[in-house]
């Protein structure tokens, strides 16, 4: 039995993954398996994924699992459990295409924050170089240089934030996610909060693990961020039995004012302008999004990013 495999589901993976593989074959502590769910075959193999990747792992003691999937069979809870489905390993890891571990200890230090109480831990995310002002602070205010351990005791202080646990980056313990079913199934997003609700719900921890970096950010248009947020207001509108109680806009709110300060204070006018565009586009497709059932159909598609979820 491996120590710990690696999830990654993908689409249109470009150089970026490949950095990722290299990193993560380097690590300290390495993967027994990386398993990669991929979407759309006939893109993959235009791109010539396959054979750059395999050249990867010729000389390591990490095995490659390799399975292609429909565009239209995508879930996000689904086929992470696919993944899952093909490792027999103690714990493991869910990344997406995208993160790239900042440096050999990624692995190690997620594995370190596992004890008999914490049954999940996920990464500091780091922007990018390429990240604007506006992400950099975003990251930097989502993810501190300090760890934390979070239960339901913290629910009264932090808020949504307890259940805050991206599997951009994230380890979990096999037995714990077996006994809990696993991700849920027939949702648009957030299936790594939702699972996260699930462990703080039965009395288990959860770590946010600092000192375990990977480099993620997005530049998203006014555009993209609408159709997230339109997908996460879908996600809260569709589970309210958590977010009913716990609103997420206080914490969307703190976010921009600390961005705003911190851009006029710096003198990045222009940045501070795109903020109230960016924060005016996010806030407008959440409320769309936990109001989609009063929507048409073809409306709701056009606004969503997740378009294959609504066929």
């Amino acid at each position: 039995m491996n120590l710990v495999d690696v999830i990654i589901p993908t689409y249109k993976p470009d150089n970026k993954f490949l950095v990722s593989i290299k990193r993560l074959l380097a690590q300290t502590v390495k993967p027994g398996k990386i398993i990669i769910i991929n979407t759309d075959k006939n893109v993959w193999d235009k791109a010539g994924i396959g054979e750059e990747l395999n050249s990867l792992f010729e000389d390591s003691n990490t095995s490659l699992y390799l399975e292609h999937i429909e565009k239209s069979d995508f879930d996000h809870g689904a086929t992470r459990n696919l993944g899952v489905s093909k490792s027999d390993a103690k714990y493991f890891i869910c990344m997406t295409q995208d993160a790239v571990c900042a440096d050999k200890q990624t692995v190690e230090y997620l594995l370190r924050g596992m004890d008999k109480s914490i049954k999940m831990t996920y990464a500091r995310q780091i922007p990018d170089k390429k990240a604007d002002k506006i992400e950099k602070f975003t990251r930097e205010f989502n993810y501190p240089a300090e760890s934390m351990i979070k239960s339901f005791n913290e629910r009264e202080a932090l808020g949504i934030k307890t259940y805050f646990a991206s599997n951009v980056c994230s380890a979990y313990e096999r037995e714990c996610f077996d006994a809990l079913g696993g991700f849920d199934t027939g949702e648009i997003l957030n299936e790594d909060m939702l699972y996260a609700y699930k462990l703080i719900e039965h009395g288990y921890f959860i770590k946010y693990e600092a000192w375990a970096k990977v480099i993620h950010s997005h530049n998203y248009s006014g555009k993209k961020q609408f159709m997230r947020n339109f997908d996460i207001g879908v996600s809260q509108s569709s589970n309210p039995k958590i977010f009913k109680s716990i609103k997420s806009e206080n914490e969307g709110k703190k976010l921009v004012l600390k961005t705003l300060k911190h851009l006029l204070s710096t003198h990045s006018y222009i940045s501070a302008v795109r903020l109230i565009y960016i924060s005016a586009c996010k806030y407008a497709g959440f409320l769309a999004g936990k109001n989609f059932k009063k929507l048409p159909k073809g409306l709701i598609r056009a606004c969503s990013m997740n378009k294959e979820f609504w066929r």
